[in-house]
């Protein structure tokens, strides 16, 4: 966590948390939900603004973390935010043999990929929700496996360096204990 979100935390401790107004979806980005969009329906059949500036991404990303029950949030100053999530806490990128990215028919190394927040992590499972979406359970996190990724994925599978197994997305949350929804009541899940 960067020193100026701590330093504000020290000197504002009871600052409200924020519910609704962030979003994660399945590929890695971002998404201010302003009023409007909170309006317009929930996340992430309406997103909202997607946050495109580098700076801001990176530190939102530095300061990204998990409460003890599971719910996903920024940092923002003495202002925890949290985050719904279209689909897992973590959106991987898969890495191939030389550390570039895996999107070149180069041969992808299975026991490394890499977070949207740019953390590296060694697989530990895999699954498939009813989407079809491929998730890993890593030694930091589970995560989906970003679209652009997915035809490299299917290579590591094919050659049974994964063996993914099929899992309901709300089982998925449940099984590796994060909140889609924050705030809502609910199990793991919701």
């Amino acid at each position: 966590m960067d020193e100026i979100v701590e330093a504000a935390l020290r000197k504002w401790p009871n600052v409200p948390h924020c519910y609704g107004w962030l979003g994660l979806d399945a590929r890695g980005d971002w998404y201010l939900r302003d009023e409007a969009a909170q309006a317009a329906g929930a996340f992430p059949a309406v997103k909202g603004s997607r946050i495109e500036h580098p700076g801001l991404r990176a530190f939102i990303e530095r300061n990204y973390a998990s409460d003890d029950a599971g719910a996903w949030f920024f940092q923002n100053g003495p202002q925890r935010v949290y985050v719904e999530l279209e689909a897992a806490p973590y959106v991987w990128r898969l890495v191939d043999t030389r550390g570039a990215a895996a999107n070149d028919g180069a041969a992808v190394d299975p026991s490394r990929v890499v977070s949207h927040t740019g953390r590296a992590a060694q697989v530990a499972s895999c699954w498939v929700d009813e989407a079809g979406r491929l998730f890993l359970d890593t030694d930091i996190g589970v995560g989906v496996v970003h679209t652009l990724d997915m035809h490299a994925a299917a290579d590591v599978v094919e050659r049974g360096a994964w063996l993914p197994e099929e899992c309901r997305l709300a089982e998925l949350a449940q099984r590796f204990g994060y909140r889609l929804r924050p705030g809502s009541e609910g199990a793991a899940g919701s």
